[in-house]
């Protein structure tokens, strides 16, 4: 598996498969044919669909566009997704008086991460030898190891360095969402609602509302922010990168959780998150949204389990509960804009991972289910759903919504 640095990314909004992968892409292109005088852009499948209302038409563009070359964008509705090596695929061409001097097949693969047909990930890419969280259980057992020693061992010392600096985003697009106010772009008039929530009070507010509502409030923020185009950390994607620093920004403010035990958290969650990366998808275009925000709730889960100092099995629970009851979600934002459902969903199932723990704290050994069984299941029910519900915009809310 790859490190945890490719699986947290800071960067602008709203999507991770949509906008920032596609820049990354653009921007290597850029300097793999530095001579060329004009470029174009092909998008195909989800980003065909959905691509302007995640703005990549306007990201690559920005982006090739950099030294004063036009480029021409694209989008190809006739192609079958069947037809693709993967749903976010796209083409780049460079050419220079009219002669192609390069041109690249891509796929957006989630969390901002791309793959060009015909090249490969160098060996160094590779950090983590063991690939399933039954491989890395056992290992750590007979080693009396705890997940985030585990992968300080496999990462070095100086992954926390990383994480720190993946906290501290976090806690400020929670803090700049709080503050925001006003009207989304994109058309569907969407107020920002978490100022709203913080600052909302209920009536007759007991412990557990308010507790649902400021972690509402939080996921709202960071929600907000990555519709809004701003500074979020994909966790595991910016679509749901609202749901593991809610639940770590409230911990910490009602537990007094110390910045060493939420690096302890994010560590563990990342984990998690690479597992379900490399052995199905993180992909929203690839299996539905079940592959965002239920890894992203199966990742607050296990984040949580480790700061509360549970036990293997119990931080293994946790995750496996959280990513199970999210099985067959689909992915269908209306206008192809991260804005409805997908704010919501993030404050659900931040307050689902809460749920999730504390099943784990009481149910754990009476499982039946691994993590890994619940991640292939993902992936297969993933590639079951119709390709309307795999972030098209042609099925669900998307079609139904007027």
């Amino acid at each position: 598996m790859k490190s945890l640095r490719e699986l947290y990314k800071i960067g602008n909004g709203p999507s991770s498969s949509h906008t920032m992968g596609p820049q990354k892409a653009a921007e290597q292109f850029l300097r793999a044919f530095p001579g060329a005088d004009a470029y174009t852009a092909v998008l195909f499948g989800s980003l065909a669909r959905t691509g302007r209302g995640h703005r990549t038409d306007w990201i690559l563009k920005k982006t090739l566009e950099r030294e004063g070359k036009p480029a021409e964008i694209r989008f190809d509705m006739e192609t079958r997704e069947e037809e693709l090596p993967h749903p976010n695929t796209f083409t780049l061409t460079a050419k220079k008086q009219g002669k192609v001097l390069g041109k690249w097949r891509v796929m957006s693969v989630g969390g901002g991460a791309i793959q060009v047909e015909g090249q490969s990930d160098p060996p160094s890419a590779e950090v983590y030898a063991l690939s399933t969280f039954a491989e890395i259980s056992a290992y750590c057992r007979a080693r009396k190891l705890r997940l985030y020693e585990y992968v300080e061992q496999e990462e070095g010392p100086e992954i926390w360095g990383f994480l720190e600096r993946v906290w501290q985003a976090m806690k400020q697009a929670v803090l700049d969402g709080l503050e925001a106010e006003g009207e989304l772009e994109g058309g569907l008039h969407i107020e920002r609602k978490a100022k709203f929530l913080y600052n909302q009070r209920h009536m007759d507010e007991s412990a557990q509302t308010r507790e649902n509502r400021l972690v509402s409030a939080y996921a709202f923020a960071v929600s907000e922010q990555n519709a809004g185009g701003g500074q979020v950390v994909t966790a595991p994607t910016c679509g749901a990168s609202g749901v593991l620093p809610a639940v770590l920004m409230y911990m910490q403010q009602t537990r007094e959780v110390s910045d060493r035990r939420i690096l302890r958290a994010l560590a563990t969650a990342g984990l998690m998150g690479n597992l379900i990366k490399t052995n199905a998808s993180i992909s929203g275009a690839e299996c539905g949204c079940q592959a965002e925000i239920g890894s992203a709730c199966a990742m607050a889960a296990a984040g949580l389990a480790e700061m509360f100092g549970m036990e293997l099995e119990q931080i293994e629970y946790a995750a496996e509960v959280a990513l199970e009851h999210h099985l067959g979600l689909t992915c269908d934002p209306i206008a192809g804009l991260v804005q409805i459902p997908c704010i919501e969903r993030n404050a659900v199932a931040a307050m689902r991972a809460i749920n999730a723990l504390s099943l784990a704290n009481f149910l754990t050994y009476t499982r039946k289910m691994s993590f890994d069984l619940v991640v292939r299941t993902m992936y297969e029910t993933g590639k079951d759903l119709h390709d309307r519900y795999r972030e098209t915009s042609e099925g669900g809310l998307a079609k139904l919504y007027q």
